[in-house]
């Protein structure tokens, strides 16, 4: 049976890692954040790219700090096998105040091994 791609799904049915590092981002918990991720993952921000663990924890420590803001999460989508995108709602004191910013995740196994954060 062929699979469609991508598909919309309850945001509670993206996988436990994925919910587990939106959850500590929301928290601002930057260790628990940084222990979904692959020791050689990638992030990338707002143009920026952050290679491996250290430079990673540092961005999450910095983006915990540099805005108060609210995050909503309003879609998801499974895209296909390894990969998934995560839409979250965010209102606060930033440029703008609000904007929705898609996450899109790569998993290696049970970890992040990708994201791609953007509007």
């Amino acid at each position: 049976m062929a699979t469609n791609w991508p598909q919309t799904i309850p945001p509670q049915a993206l996988p436990e890692v994925i919910n587990r590092y939106l959850t500590a981002h929301r928290a601002h918990d930057s260790a628990t954040a940084c222990s979904t991720f692959t020791p050689d993952a990638t992030v990338v921000d707002d143009g920026n790219s952050y290679d491996g663990s250290a430079a990673i924890e540092e961005w999450l420590d910095r983006s915990a700090t540099e805005f108060t803001y609210t995050i909503e999460l309003a879609a998801a989508q499974r895209l296909d096998a390894t990969h998934y995108m995560a839409t979250q709602h965010l209102e606060g004191d930033f440029p703008g105040g609000t904007i929705d910013l898609r996450y899109r995740f790569t998993l290696r196994g049970d970890l992040i091994e990708h994201l791609v954060i953007a509007p």
